[in-house]
């Protein structure tokens, strides 16, 4: 199971590979790790993808949609200023709160499963958030626009500082200019982390609460949303891992 990973050993795999070589000048080490978290990422988002089309075939006995749920719910947290609207694709769903519209994909929107129902108030829950100035969401949100110029440029400025250390005394400087900025995002994921589960516990609370669901409905999508936050820890862990070992990289060669 994957929310029982154990950090400290992956992290224990670090000193192993710390001191590997490059070949053909690539980080053979950052190969590993990318590669290793990668192949988790991978994993749990096909169990996740698994998931929603199974709970997909539970068909809710209230007969409502995904936008039903997710138009009930902002009203019964007396929310009257957000949209609920159809995006295109695939576990496309999202809040956006530059706009207040919760954007339901085309296999939630209009569907009456209990993935719907999970992924539509899972939503809301943001929207709900939002409305209560959830202070986590609102770190997040901060961190956005400092997030879409540092991820450009991070892992450039992290090679180009290590490939200068064996030249010039400056070449540190710029790799550990570069973990900072790598950093931002590592925060960025583990911040995400708290949104995330919040978002869910509201969603399932509000279901169960208000007896949207029936007990085996309310199961799918129980489920359904412990392997959706399991991607968002997957991702933070892979970022984590991978600052450590580049810190650990330059700290060693200064």
């Amino acid at each position: 199971m994957f929310d029982s990973i154990e950090i400290f050993s992956i992290f224990s795999t670090f000193k192993s590979i710390i001191n590997n070589k490059n070949m053909f000048g690539f980080d053979i080490g950052y190969i590993i790790i990318a590669g290793v978290f990668g192949l988790l990422s991978m994993l749990v988002s096909g169990r996740l993808k698994s998931k929603f089309k199974k709970y997909s075939k539970v068909q809710l006995r209230n007969g409502l949609s995904g936008a039903e749920i997710a138009e009930k719910m902002l009203a019964d947290h007396g929310i009257r200023n957000v949209k609920v609207i159809s995006t295109p694709g695939m576990l496309t769903d999202h809040y956006n709160p530059a706009n207040k519209t919760v954007n339901l994909s085309e296999g939630v929107f209009a569907q009456r499963n209990a993935s719907a129902a999970a992924v539509s108030a899972h939503e809301c829950g943001h929207a709900v958030q939002h409305a209560t100035a959830y202070q986590w969401l609102g770190m997040r949100s901060k961190l956005v626009p400092v997030l879409n110029m540092t991820s450009k440029f991070s892992m450039w400025v992290i090679f180009g500082g290590m490939a200068l250390m064996s030249t010039t005394a400056i070449g540190g400087t710029i790799a550990w200019v570069g973990i900072g900025l790598y950093g931002i995002g590592t925060l960025f994921s583990f911040i995400t982390l708290p949104v995330e589960y919040d978002a869910s516990n509201r969603a399932l609370a509000w279901l169960k609460n208000k007896n949207m669901l029936t007990q085996d409905e309310y199961a799918g999508a129980e489920d359904a949303l412990k392997w959706a936050a399991r991607t968002y820890l997957v991702a933070a862990i892979g970022a984590l891992a991978t600052l450590l070992y580049f810190a650990m990289r330059v700290a060693s060669r200064d």
